[in-house]
């Protein structure tokens, strides 16, 4: 009897130890099926009939949903996951709509859909505005290779800023990206988003602007300057601007439009780090400038 039981203790371990080890939960419903399926049969086909089931039979909705569109996201089957995230998202609870987002603006990207993703990302700023962001609270908990850690809202707002800049930044609208690039960089500023930066005041041929968010990254005064991709964009930028800065002196020139309700939006947002000798930010008096100049 003895001998019995410490088999079967044996055997418990050895499960316990499966499920770790592969990272696959206890059970034996549809969607630990569906996590079998990806992570030990490597059979994301299959994974995502079983994921199917999972929702239709309402077995841990939120999760399947999300790790269903992330492996039709790696089948290259983006658009199947936006749809079934717009079909499916209100089975999950409210405290799971933002994660939902994430994923969709990433498939978004996936699908070259830069209008759904801009408005997705207009909405998450609004939602920080509203006070209504990681459920009402100053942080959240968010993971990244494995590891946990805190993320603020400030520096949430400046990430969003950043993804909208480079979506405004693949529509060639490089006015609308020097906005948020600048507003981003004034939250939390790194050398990823001084770059872009600089990129966009190159395209509107003002030099002398770029060459000085430039030097931020040169000089290593912004996180992320030593990083080596960062070091070799800076490079190859730097290059570009010694080849116009010589016979091209720096002017703003005519771009796209940029939305007048989303900038006072935005300055509202922001308004709470803004520098306290002015209520106006200056990029936006630059902004309201730059469009009186236009309507002459």
């Amino acid at each position: 009897m003895e001998s019995g039981s410490k088999k079967k203790s044996s055997q418990k371990r050895e499960r316990d130890l499966f499920h770790v080890i592969h990272k696959v939960p206890c059970g034996d419903g549809p969607y630990v099926r569906a996590k079998h399926a990806q992570l030990v049969e490597k059979d994301p086909e299959g994974a995502i009939v079983w994921f199917w089931k999972a929702i239709n039979a309402g077995d841990r909705v939120e999760s399947a949903l999300k790790d269903m569109a992330v492996v039709m996201k790696q089948l290259d089957r983006p658009q199947e996951a936006i749809e079934a995230i717009k079909s499916f998202r209100p089975l999950c609870p409210r405290n799971s709509q933002e994660s939902l987002d994430n994923i969709l603006i990433d498939l978004y990207k996936k699908c070259g859909k830069v209008d759904e993703q801009i408005a997705l990302l207009k909405h998450k700023l609004k939602l920080i505005y509203l006070g209504e962001a990681f459920n009402g609270k100053p942080t959240k908990t968010a993971r990244s290779h494995g590891k946990k850690f805190q993320v603020s809202v400030k520096q949430e707002t400046s990430r969003i800023l950043g993804n909208l800049g480079w979506a405004y930044m693949q529509k060639s609208n490089f006015l609308a990206a020097e906005v948020v690039y600048r507003k981003a960089q004034m939250i939390d500023p790194d050398a990823n988003k001084a770059l872009n930066l600089c990129h966009c005041l190159i395209k509107q041929s003002r030099y002398d602007d770029a060459n000085l968010v430039l030097q931020d990254v040169l000089q290593y005064k912004l996180p992320g300057s030593h990083d080596s991709k960062s070091r070799n964009r800076a490079e190859e930028l730097s290059l570009e601007l010694h080849i116009k800065l010589p016979n091209n002196p720096s002017s703003a020139l005519p771009g796209f439009a940029f939305e007048d309700d989303f900038v006072e939006a935005l300055e509202r947002l922001m308004n709470e780090w803004a520098p306290p000798r002015s209520k106006r930010l200056p990029i936006f008096e630059e902004i309201s400038q730059f469009r009186d100049q236009l309507a002459c």
